[in-house]
């Protein structure tokens, strides 16, 4: 039995009202989260941002950004409230997140991900994605490397 069938799960654009609850997962997720006025830019100012949100029994349990710029999604940041995580919700969000991409032209995708979050690293692995590059001191909370990694899915 899946996911699906067992919990009701739904994917769907974010819109503004959405932006309380993906602080909740936002500051439940990273240690230096983003703030809800760069949720409120990016859903109203920037014409490549794309925005879901995974709700669980209606409740927002997890999202996903990303910019789509002619063939190429770049995922801005991802998180799964950890009340939700190790379920299969954050490789169900990233595969929609995918398929999304493609209907604004994406044929692939890259993210940055820490070096330390081997958990991230294996999942984006699963989905195909590869080690391509580094970006030394990327992350300005404590100059952590970021791997960049990227998919081709079309």
């Amino acid at each position: 039995m899946s996911i699906e069938q067992e919990t009701q799960i739904q994917f769907r654009l974010m819109v503004v009202d959405d932006i309380p609850q993906v602080m909740e997962v936002e500051r439940d997720a990273f240690p230096h989260p983003w703030t809800a006025q760069a949720f409120q830019d990016e859903l109203t100012t920037n014409p490549f941002a794309r925005y879901l949100v995974l709700e669980v029994e209606g409740t927002v349990a997890g999202y996903c950004g990303m910019w789509v710029i002619i063939d190429e999604a770049h995922i801005t940041n991802i998180g799964v409230h950890s009340k939700y995580r190790g379920k299969g919700f954050g490789e169900l969000l990233l595969r929609y997140a995918m398929e999304f991409s493609t209907l604004y032209g994406a044929e692939k995708m890259t993210l940055e991900v820490r070096a330390s979050n081997l958990i991230a690293q294996q999942l984006y692995k699963k989905l195909d994605f590869e080690v391509t590059g580094l970006r030394p001191n990327y992350y300005s909370d404590n100059n952590e490397d970021a791997l960049i990694m990227w998919v081709t899915y079309k």
